[in-house]
């Protein structure tokens, strides 16, 4: 059988010819495989590839390459940005606000953060998914110390004016934190316009390797945090460990190609999209989950009504590979959280699929998951719910 068409770009990314080259070069004994932290030559040079690795990821950010911690990825970055901010400004205050619609590795923190004695703030977005900067400014009291929001949602790919909030939290002295896993080298992100503050990001998002991710703290004003790992000192006390070298270097060659690649690669994403979403949407009760206008390029979520959305990714497994929701909470039986407080119902939210498209998507790949999709919506709506239970799912035509 030929492997699925995949269409989960937005759980991870294949790595890029390119990038897995680059890190090649990092692994075995006649390339620089050395310690980036020891002082002899083969040290000296896995750290000079280190730092120009640095100067990429902080060039496709537009930073300062010494504003950017390397770390095993977003999850760390959020956990690093988010408690340690909280737990070095304590004694200016103990609110802290964030949306209920952030990834689990921010509301996990914040969870965390509450049960050690931490207000926090929960705004609820409209239904588009956007979170209006006007509750942003309402929600900040006097000992507010820090603001979580994501820049694309995971889900519905939806985008946040994170320019206009940020301009509200500098005004009143507060940390900005943005966890922009899904948006680095897919929408131009600015640090040297936008007053954010701490910023994550994970190199497989963007067609780099798992494991390795980096953190933004901006040098001016200073953004502080606590450690949460130590050891011997990496990344200025920050980060300890052993720097993973092949990671970093494919990080880096991730960005440089994001630099090279980004608007082509949306404009082309995002015409594949238009085609997608104009087959499935033409299906009777199918409709879209978040702002129709506001979102990344390749990520499109549909709910189909009268279909379980897990029950669907089962039927499609054969032939593409998409998911209900996110890759982190795809193990919950629990209808989406993010569907549920962008005021869908639990039917609603268990009826959809998200759908995501990268670097690699053809058009004739498109064209068939259209196909398969609408098959397998008709069929399983054909279906009761008992015998779906007790079917096993049909092969679909072609």
């Amino acid at each position: 059988m030929n492997e699925p068409i995949y269409l989960d770009y937005a759980a991870t990314t294949p790595v890029d010819p390119l990038v897995a080259e680059a890190m090649a070069g990092c692994l075995t004994r006649d390339g620089c495989f050395a310690n980036p932290a020891s002082a002899h030559r083969p040290g000296r040079e896995a750290r000079r590839r280190v730092e120009a690795a640095r100067f990429a990821v902080a060039e496709l950010l537009g930073a300062e390459p010494r504003e950017m911690v390397f770390t095993s990825g977003a999850t760390e970055s959020n956990n690093l940005a988010i408690a340690g901010a909280a737990r070095f400004h304590r004694r200016r205050g103990g609110h802290l606000i964030t949306s209920r619609t952030e990834h689990k590795a921010v509301i996990d923190v914040f969870r965390r953060l509450e049960a050690d004695g931490f207000e926090v703030s929960w705004l609820t977005p409209a239904e588009s998914g956007i979170v209006d900067p006007a509750q942003v400014a309402e929600a900040i009291r006097d000992d507010t110390v820090l603001i979580s929001l994501m820049h694309v949602n995971n889900e519905t790919g939806v985008i946040q004016d994170i320019a206009a909030i940020a301009e509200i939290t500098r005004a009143q002295g507060v940390l900005l934190h943005v966890d922009a896993a899904q948006s680095v080298g897919k929408l131009p992100i600015r640090l040297q316009e936008w007053p954010v503050d701490l910023l994550s990001l994970s190199a497989h998002k963007f067609y780099g390797p798992k494991g390795v991710g980096a953190l933004f703290l901006r040098r001016r004003p200073r953004a502080r945090v606590e450690a949460m790992m130590l050891g011997g000192g990496h990344e200025r006390g920050l980060r300890s460990g052993t720097l993973a070298t092949h990671q970093i270097v494919g990080m880096g060659e991730a960005a440089r190609l994001a630099i090279r690649d980004m608007g082509a690669d949306r404009e082309r994403i995002l015409a594949l999209r238009g085609k997608l979403e104009a087959r499935l949407l033409a299906m009777p009760g199918v409709r879209l989950n978040g702002d129709p206008e506001r979102r990344v390029a390749g990520t499109v979520n549909l709910g189909f009504d009268g279909v379980h959305g897990e029950a669907l990714v089962a039927a499609l497994d054969p032939y593409l590979a998409v998911s209900s929701g996110s890759a982190c909470t795809s193990a919950s039986a629990e209808p989406s959280y993010v569907l549920r407080a962008l005021g869908r119902s639990d039917a609603q939210a268990e009826s959809s699929l998200r759908l995501s498209l990268g670097r690699f998507t053809t058009e004739a790949e498109v064209d068939r998951a259209a196909d398969c999709i609408e098959q397998a919506v008709s069929r399983l709506r054909a279906l009761s719910p008992r015998s779906l239970g007790d079917s096993e799912p049909t092969p679909l035509s072609g």
